[in-house]
């Protein structure tokens, strides 16, 4: 079994549900406190093991290649202030993994993404941790699926139960309780209408591929709004021969969404060392209001 290396971290979405804050700005460098969400994503992968990865961006998203790039000036100017610690900590992102780019030049959707690093991936099996999902838990999330995948060699998905009335803006999944927190996925679907749902659970913003996905992607057609999914191209190998669902423990944040983008940051705040306890007075404080 080749052991996977190597990470994929699709973050070329226009960030319509966001707009009009991303017109300008990434939603992956959105600040969570006093991080932007992709480096938790990037941190998540290197906790995981992984040290290569890929970031597939598109036009106006160089300042992710930036954050994650050396600063000699701010460096410098960090020096000379004594401000010894904020040095390292600005020196460390930049030593964080071996981060690689390419772009997307069409926004063709989250399988179009994945299939920009066929020549990154190789012939290996890989992980796709989804740009606009952080996962926060006292293990990865990636690591867990690392596991799974070690024990089936086999595509695993990361999945969440979700309610009932919110699965029809997600993936919808056909499942066999296999033991503990992992099924077998035999089918599913992307956005299902009434009458299509299979189950509440769906895919949640991580999985394992292996390299043959690459060819199933490229002979799959556009799906919801014209894009071409990721979805529908495990979903052939779903049918032909079963894919591996994990769910996985930790709490995920939608970045994608305002409210994900309040509640990652408002929980995130409540645990920061430095803020905790000032904030919760505060919000205690505006509750009471």
């Amino acid at each position: 079994m080749k052991k996977i290396r190597k990470a994929v971290i699709p973050a070329a979405g226009l960030g319509t549900r966001v707009l009009p804050a991303t017109k300008v700005m990434p939603k992956e460098m959105f600040p969570i406190v006093d991080k932007p969400a992709i480096q938790y994503i990037v941190e998540e992968a290197v906790a995981s093991g992984i040290k290569d990865i890929l970031i597939v961006i598109n036009r106006g998203k160089s300042i992710i290649e930036d954050h994650f790039d050396r600063a000699p000036e701010l460096e410098q100017k960090l020096s000379a202030s004594e401000k010894e610690n904020l040095r390292e900590q600005a020196i460390d992102i930049s030593n964080l993994a071996n981060i690689h780019y390419i772009r997307q030049k069409e926004s063709k959707g989250l399988g179009h993404a994945v299939l920009c690093a066929k020549t990154f991936v190789g012939d290996e099996p890989f992980a796709v941790l989804y740009g606009d999902d952080v996962i926060v838990g006292e293990e990865p999330a990636c690591a867990q699926l690392l596991r799974t995948y070690e024990e089936f060699e086999e595509i695993v998905v990361g999945v969440k139960k979700v309610p009932e009335g919110d699965i029809f803006k997600y993936s919808s999944l056909k499942v066999e309780h296999i033991k503990d927190n992992i099924f077998k996925c035999t089918d599913m679907i992307e956005k299902p209408q009434k009458g299509q749902v299979m189950s509440c659970y769906s895919i949640q913003g991580r999985c394992i591929l292996t390299p043959d996905i690459f060819d199933i992607i490229s002979s799959t057609p556009p799906g919801r709004g014209g894009e071409v999914q990721l979805t529908d191209a495990i979903k052939t190998v779903a049918q032909k021969r079963g894919v591996i669902a994990a769910e996985y423990i930790g709490k995920r944040y939608d970045i994608g969404s305002k409210l994900g983008i309040l509640k990652a940051c408002i929980e995130m705040g409540l645990v920061h060392p430095e803020i905790k306890e000032e904030f919760r007075e505060y919000l205690e404080n505006l509750i009471l209001r």
